[in-house]
């Protein structure tokens, strides 16, 4: 990939805001109305549309749009063998994190065609030759649903045998050309073990021997627009998240009015910050002043040349015409810091 030769590189999370017959196209799939071809042709017109909207807008590193998959991390489990759905513990009421349907783990692991992520990235490449950085969750954030069963007598087993399976994603990804790729890994903040040395070291182990500029993202969950952890903070992950092998940490801010922005400065670090200064969980569409202002706090800690400009999470959860603005005013807010920073 070619990185923009500009300060302040605008990018995003990954998934972008679903075209509103694209909703509707996913229930006739789901209630079997469309064939391979209609399915394929739909979600490749809402991937090009996905790209279109981030071009148009004028972000710099964009993404496929991850218009492919389901609820951020639910169509994965169609790819892995070994599991067995189970009841959702709730079906009443507002859907939120128990409606989300858990699984069983009744046989070991195995994902023996990947989970589709070369695939969509291949497609999308085909479409345009913009900067595009390729996203994939990591091992402990596809475990939050799965429960250990049979085949499983101990957290930790089941985790080597998804490290193995992201493993294996990461370095198809980089044979087919992606040379960004960013880790999301939401589970640092959410659920298991709170050692956050065991936590990087799981995250090493996923991207050992990955030929790539890697970024890991680390958010506190975005089911359908809400959070998950609380309190909402990255203190507790500090010192040991800065020997991630990664070059650069992605975090979220704007949805917590900038708390923490000097937390890594704190600490000292070389790598680079994706500093959230969107809130996709908000529905109001910032105005690029609105951008402006995050980014000057950001810069009184950081160098202009460790930061990049991103939402703080994706945009599945946000509506099409508020992600647009969103996106509009992310592209103007980075662009007006530019024009300061060079005295303009």
């Amino acid at each position: 990939m070619q990185i923009p030769n500009t300060l302040l590189p605008t990018t995003v999370i990954g998934s972008h805001a679903l075209p509103s017959w694209l909703w509707l196209a996913r229930d006739a799939m789901a209630g079997g109305r469309f064939g391979h071809t209609d399915t394929e042709e739909a979600l490749q017109d809402a991937t090009r549309i996905a790209i279109d909207d981030q071009l148009i807008a004028g972000v710099d590193i964009i993404s496929d749009g991850e218009m492919r998959r389901v609820n951020f991390i639910i169509g994965f489990y169609g790819k892995l063998e070994g599991l067995e759905p189970m009841p959702a513990p709730r079906r009443i009421g507002a859907p939120h994190w128990d409606t989300e349907t858990p699984f069983l783990a009744a046989c070991k692991l195995k994902a023996p065609e990947g989970l589709g992520i070369v695939h969509d990235f291949k497609l999308a490449r085909e479409m345009t030759r913009h900067p595009m950085k390729a996203t994939c969750p990591g091992p402990l954030t596809l475990g939050i649903p799965i429960r250990l069963g049979k085949a499983y007598k101990q957290q930790d087993t089941l985790v080597a045998d998804l490290i193995r399976i992201v493993n294996a994603e990461l370095k198809a990804l980089v044979a087919a050309g992606a040379d960004f790729i960013q880790i999301d890994e939401p589970n640092f903040t959410m659920y298991g073990r709170n050692e956050p040395k065991y936590l990087v070291d799981v995250f090493n182990e996923t991207v050992k021997g990955v030929k790539a500029k890697v970024a890991l993202h680390v958010c506190f969950g975005n089911l359908n627009g809400r959070a998950f952890s609380a309190p909402r903070s990255y203190e507790r992950l500090f010192p040991h998240i800065l020997h991630a092998k990664c070059s650069q940490l992605v975090f979220e801010y704007a949805s917590r009015e900038m708390s923490e922005i000097d937390l890594l400065s704190k600490h000292g670090t070389d790598k680079e910050l994706g500093v959230g200064v969107i809130d996709v969980k908000a529905f109001r569409p910032e105005t690029a002043e609105d951008v402006a202002m995050r980014l000057r706090k950001a810069l009184h800690h950081f160098e202009p040349d460790k930061l990049y400009v991103n939402p703080d999470c994706g945009f599945w959860a946000t509506p099409r015409w508020a992600c647009k603005r969103k996106l509009h005013a992310m592209v103007e807010g980075a662009r007006l810091v530019r024009k300061e920073l060079a005295g303009g």
